[in-house]
């Protein structure tokens, strides 16, 4: 498969430095391994830093810095951030549900569901959408939204799903559908709206009934209407400026969901342990197209790293003021979440080894080799 190239603005990578383990499960990392990396975290780039490291029966927190940086107060484990792109496993996980229900197959075309919408939507699958194999222009490389959005950050600005898909329909494709890998936040916007045409209901409807009720994820939400943050949430930054009240309606499915470490912890279980999906979509989940030359790949939704410790399984999201980062062993016994609380930043690739880091600590390597920075995630 072709390599990916890079996309432009508001993009980082998927750990260049992640070291996790597949192997054996070992007690919590000390919390001085996480406490160290937040503090790491914050000395690069300021503001707050806040992670989870859990294993089986045990769980520990530990925050840096700061939540908000002019009322002084500090960050909180348990505040609210938004969490990017790691709202793509959400959106995929109530696909394949629905595909476990017979509702539909995730090799049915796009133009199947929602025709008219895409540019040769009869030549791409629902299963190109989910892996990033479809070739689909990602609309937020496109210069006049990025200045558009710029313009209007703290406006209403309001972004139909269609209209962010017309964006790609303008814009050349990357290759013809199924002839590489190249990551694009408009297959997510088209995967949430397939869900509105299989099911009727807004996405955000689908996937509070189907994966935040049963799991009692009562701090996670995807905003439908104002996109203002409120209550104990942790204040978003671009260096300095607080964009914490930015629009967010470029983003939808592709990367809006609002949740805590807490939540994110338990949905990465869930779903790893097979709480969520029958076997036959969990497989299909953990089948990875290629994105590099070492092991690592796309699933549908989530992100294959092969480690100098094993595989892991994992995601990444950036969005204006929040990166967040999410790893677990396969087996969904072990999990390192990790949020900041300013983007884009200074050195904002430092997540990214605290989370390692912390989740390695204690555990044994099996290879020497450094996985490559294979994965660009501009939500």
């Amino acid at each position: 498969m072709k390599r990916m190239g890079r996309t432009g603005v508001l993009m980082v990578t998927v750990a260049a430095t992640v070291a996790v383990c597949g192997a054996a499960v070992a007690a919590p990392a000390p919390p001085s391994a996480l406490q160290s990396g937040l503090d790491a975290v914050v000395t690069a780039n300021g503001g707050g830093a806040i992670g989870l490291v859990r294993a089986d029966g045990t769980e520990q927190t530990a925050a840096s810095g700061h939540g908000d940086l002019y009322a002084g107060a500090k960050a909180d484990p348990a505040a609210q951030f938004r969490i990017g792109s790691n709202t793509k496993a959400f959106v995929s996980t109530v696909l394949l549900q629905l595909e476990a229900e017979g509702r539909l197959s995730l090799d049915d075309t796009v133009a199947r569901w929602l025709p008219g919408a895409l540019r040769d939507g009869d030549k791409v699958t629902v299963r190109q959408l989910l892996n990033h194999t479809s070739g689909i222009y990602d609309y937020m490389s496109d210069l006049g939204l990025l200045v558009t959005y710029g313009v209007n950050l703290f406006a209403d600005l309001k972004y139909t799903p269609q209209q962010l898909v017309d964006i790609a329909n303008r814009n050349k494709p990357y290759f013809a559908p199924g002839g590489g890998w190249h990551y694009s936040n408009t297959n997510y916007i088209l995967a949430g709206m397939v869900i509105r045409a299989v099911t009727g209901h807004d996405p955000a409807a689908e996937i509070n009934r189907r994966i935040i009720v049963p799991l009692g994820l009562t701090s996670t939400y995807l905003p439908t209407g104002a996109s203002k943050l409120s209550g104990d949430f942790m204040h978003g930054y671009e260096f300095l400026l607080d964009v914490s009240a930015s629009n967010t309606y470029v983003t939808g499915t592709a990367g809006g969901i609002v949740s805590t470490l807490k939540d994110e912890a338990n949905f990465a279980r869930a779903l790893l342990t097979g709480k969520l999906l029958p076997p036959k979509q969990m497989e299909e989940l953990r089948t990875a197209a290629p994105t590099g030359t070492d092991g690592t790949g796309y699933g549908i939704g989530l992100v294959r790293a092969q480690t100098p410790c094993g595989v892991a399984w994992m995601h990444k999201g950036a969005v204006l003021g929040y990166i967040n980062t999410w790893m677990s062993t396969p087996d969904g016994r072990r999990q390192v979440v990790i949020a900041m609380n300013v983007y884009p930043g200074m050195n904002s690739g430092t997540i990214d080894q605290a989370a390692s880091n912390t989740f390695c600590a204690g555990q044994t390597a099996t290879t020497a080799r450094t996985p490559e920075p294979v994965v660009p995630l501009p939500w």
